[in-house]
């Protein structure tokens, strides 16, 4: 049976079909998105809930727990990691890389909602969760400044106009606001004169919560007309919260502004950003696992006109990192090492073969089955990364072989005489099994790798199927569309002349096989020399290998670099922004850095993200950066700065501060936090790791306040009542909500700073 004998005689199905591959091909390529490496992403939802003013162990007893005990039941959870803050909860999981993150989302939702009666009942909002890997890095900033306007007009820009929208762009998960300074307004009370007028701080936050309503009122319904009714119990700015009366003392009014200040301020006060060593608001966008991050990035690009039209010329938008940027480049590099491994390997052959004709046959054969393997990528739901595209340049050695063995078997019984058709039909024949074989024995190579498991699985899947199929598509062309061409394109060596060229490549080609032929010889003649030479580059092949150091994936230049930084715990925010700053100016002066933000929250911690200069600017290597920059900071008294070169893979569904994570997990916390402190020891006295850091924070500075139970009752006040003053007073507290047109604000209660900095012997001990 010959396979290829339908196809040799019938030249224009051929022709048809293979510009059907080539049509086909091109559209796939064209339809392909295009990341960096495959999908890898290990679906992770997040989780977030807020109980305004409690501490963290009221977060992980009252909140935590009792939606881990829901989620917890939901199949395919890989892992599951919650943290702890000051009146927040996250909670992330993170599921088995076969689970649909949709179908999981769906679980999640139905768990948050079974556990949602076992929740504090004040808290304001219920759990939320989003699709979000929080280890995975951002694909887009954007930093918002200005000269002019006050941060809280910026962040309004930021929270209402940008972060939505963006929002709502297909692929994207989730859009952080770093640094926010949403508007707020803030009563700050003097206890002394409340106390000397016998206020207690519950009766103003009650005072407040009632002066600022906003609730349906009605329609006054005539018998022509129906009138709409409207109130002023909305009240927006600070200055209209000042003559709230609070209480009446001898019956007179008790105003707001006369027991302390009510200022127009942000919600947040204990947060900050930088931009370039400028106060600004930054946005990260953050992708859908599995989503491309070309069309993200562009999709969000083409609306930044459209947000710099409807903010103040004041307002500078600027982006300050793109990562799609370094995946353009380097699919650049990419397709250049193609076509040049393309150009060798034609070179390669009518070198050998010395004659037109019979090079372009053969040559015809990369190009259509190239093409051909975007087609089955597009349908397999590929994308067009390094890795794939590292497979088809390898695939190009391959995809060449069965077409020249074709070629040459149908050229070897024209040398006898034999007419163009009848040596294709004879040499198809003879040699198509020989080139079946070769071609399922070149894919049965590539199938273990198709059932490796975990994230070295999935990122070599697609690599696997990509080449698997380039050689499956050159088999099926070297079988159709090369003895059609040798059909009707060769000629018989008779009627070849042979230039200058073929004859000094004949020559040359004799010298090779008769200096092969010697050699040969004095192999055979010295057979344990050549067995004791063998023997020794074996073994030294086996140590060369065991000295060399491993990885999972080798350390990229993407044109980036992290930076955690974390002071004593009990850091106050002033003293946190100080030395943040400092450690903002030794950045700002490193000549390989083009651009940076820095950051910092309410706690001891902050972060940076340093854009690099491109490569051809600076003479250093991103990691030959972090080793220059580590000794000058190491000399800043006060903070620690943790500098990271990001992967291209994240692995696990936490971040941290350093490339490498140990989790330890146990019943009796007490026993717990001391294995912890033991393992950070033991791990810093290894000298091959730098930046050994723990999340565990539980040596910062406390107030413990004892209440006496009796006196309290004797007083009249219970123990609700004490903490609930506490926590109006010391946990800006939000007392009530502005609803505006465009955004909510709230109203927040708490003692006068001025006050709280004066020392007091009760608090002092």
């Amino acid at each position: 049976m010959n396979i290829a004998e339908l196809f040799i005689r019938r030249p224009i199905m051929t022709s048809l079909v293979m510009i059907a591959i080539l049509i086909f091909g091109i559209a796939a390529y064209r339809l392909l998105p295009v990341n960096d490496l495959p999908n890898v992403d290990f679906p992770t939802i997040q989780v977030s809930a807020n109980l305004p003013g409690a501490n963290p162990d009221t977060m992980a007893s009252a909140v935590a727990t009792p939606l881990e005990n829901q989620l917890s039941t939901i199949a395919g959870v890989d892992s599951m990691t919650s943290t702890n803050g000051i009146g927040t909860t996250r909670i992330t999981i993170q599921f088995t890389l076969d689970r649909d993150i949709d179908a999981a989302a769906q679980d999640v939702q139905a768990a948050l909602s079974l556990a949602t009666r076992d929740l504090p009942k004040n808290m304001p909002t219920p759990p939320s969760f989003r699709k979000v890997n929080p280890a995975d890095q951002p694909v887009l900033y954007l930093a918002l400044s200005s000269p002019t306007l006050p941060l809280s007009a910026v962040d309004e820009y930021a929270q209402t106009i940008i972060a939505r929208r963006l929002s709502t762009i297909s692929g994207v998960a989730q859009v952080n606001v770093w640094g926010s300074q949403k508007y707020a307004v803030r009563a700050q009370l003097d206890p002394r004169i409340m106390a000397s007028r016998k206020i207690g701080i519950d009766q103003v936050a009650t005072a407040i919560g009632a002066a600022n309503v906003n609730m349906p009122t009605g329609v006054l319904d005539g018998a022509k007309q129906a009138h709409t009714i409207d109130t002023n119990g909305q009240l927006y700015k600070a200055e209209a919260y000042r003559p709230i009366a609070v209480a009446y003392r001898d019956g007179a009014p008790i105003r707001l502004e006369e027991i302390g200040k009510v200022i127009d301020s942000v919600e947040n006060a204990r947060t900050a950003s930088w931009y370039n060593n400028t106060r600004a608001i930054i946005l990260t966008v953050q992708r859908q696992p599995g989503t491309n991050t070309i069309e993200v990035v562009d999709s969000v690009k083409k609306l930044l006109p459209a947000f710099r039209s409807q903010m103040p010329a004041s307002v500078e938008l600027n982006v300050l990192y793109d990562r799609s940027t370094m995946i353009r480049e380097s699919m650049t590099d990419v397709k250049y090492t193609l076509c040049l491994t393309i150009c060798l390997v034609i070179m390669v052959v009518f070198l050998f073969l010395r004659n037109f004709s019979a090079t372009v046959i053969p040559f015809l054969a990369v190009p259509m089955s190239i093409v051909g393997t975007f087609s089955v990528m597009y349908l397999l739901g590929f994308s067009a990364n390094n890795i794939s595209m590292m497979a088809i340049t390898l695939a190009v050695g391959f995809v060449v072989d069965d077409a020249i063995v074709m070629l040459e078997n149908i050229v070897r019984h024209m040398e006898k005489g034999e007419g163009a058709m009848e040596a294709a039909l004879k040499g198809s024949r003879e040699i198509g099994f020989t080139i079946v074989s070769m071609t399922i024995s070149l894919v049965a190579v590539f199938i273990p790798v198709l059932f490796m498991r975990g994230i070295l699985g999935r990122l070599l899947h697609e690599f696997a199927v990509t080449i698997s199929a380039a050689i499956l598509v050159s088999g099926f062309v070297s079988l159709t569309l090369t003895p059609m061409l040798c059909s009707r394109f060769l000629k018989p060596q008779s009627a070849i002349q042979h230039g200058r060229f073929y004859l000094v490549m004949e020559r040359f080609f004799d010298g090779l096989r008769d200096l092969y032929g010697r050699t040969l010889s004095q192999v055979l003649l010295h057979r344990r020399a050549t067995m004791a030479v063998t023997l020794v580059i074996t073994i030294l092949t086996v140590w060369l290998f065991m000295r060399i150091p491993t990885g999972f994936l080798p350390s990229e230049d993407t044109g980036r670099l992290n930076a955690d930084t974390e002071a004593a715990q009990g850091t106050s925010f002033a003293e946190m922004k100080q030395l943040q700053e400092s450690v903002a100016q030794i950045i700002a002066k490193d000549p390989n850095i083009e651009g940076f933000m820095s950051s910092i929250g309410s706690g001891n911690t902050g972060r940076l993200f340093m854009r690099l200069k491109p490569r051809s600017e600076r003479k250093l290597s991103a990691d030959e950066i972090i080793q220059e920059l580590r000794p000058k900071l190491a000399k800043l008294q006060g903070i620690k700065v943790y500098l990271r070169n990001v992967p291209s893979i994240q692995i696990g569904g936490t971040s941290s501060k350093s490339l490498y994570q140990f989790t330890l997990q146990g019943q009796d916390t007490d026993e717990l936090y001391k294995a912890a402190a033991e393992f950070e020891t033991r791990l810093r006295s290894v000298p091959e790791l730098l930046d050994v850091a723990s999340d565990l924070q539980i040596s910062n500075p406390q107030v413990r306040v004892e209440i006496n139970r009796d006196k309290a009752a004797a007083l009249g006040l219970s123990v609700l009542q004490v903490e609930d003053a506490l926590s109006y007073a010391y946990s800006t507290r939000q007392v009530s909500s502005i609803l505006a047109p465009s955004n909510q604000y709230q109203v927040i209660l708490e003692l006068d700073p001025l006050y709280q900095g004066e020392p007091a012997p009760a608090v002092s001990k």
